[in-house]
């Protein structure tokens, strides 16, 4: 059980850490979503013209990454709900014996 709230814990600040990040690239450039958890459009939107890497190369560079830290976001949100899974279990398995 101490593991698994460690991991937890673990988790929590990475998940800060990845979400100061993606804070981050939104504030660089007016054209990012405000939103956290939404990722920006590299693929073609129907009424919305996509930038590609010949329009902007810059802005488009900053999306990818921008892109692959909410990936990581969610991959580490997951990884997270596993651990408060595993904690809740143990402390379950701990009262009812």
């Amino acid at each position: 059980m101490p593991v698994s709230t460690l991991l937890l814990i673990s988790c929590y600040f990475l998940f800060r850490y990845t979400t100061a990040w993606v804070k981050y690239y939104n504030q660089k450039d007016e054209r990012m979503p405000k939103s956290i958890w939404r990722y920006t459009s590299d693929y073609p939107v129907v009424g919305i013209r996509d930038i590609s890497d010949l329009d902007d190369k810059i802005f488009v560079r900053q999306r990818r990454k921008r892109n692959n830290i909410v990936t990581i976001m969610y991959f580490i949100v997951i990884l997270a709900f596993i651990f408060v899974n595993q904690v809740v279990a143990n402390v379950l398995i701990f009262i009812l014996r």
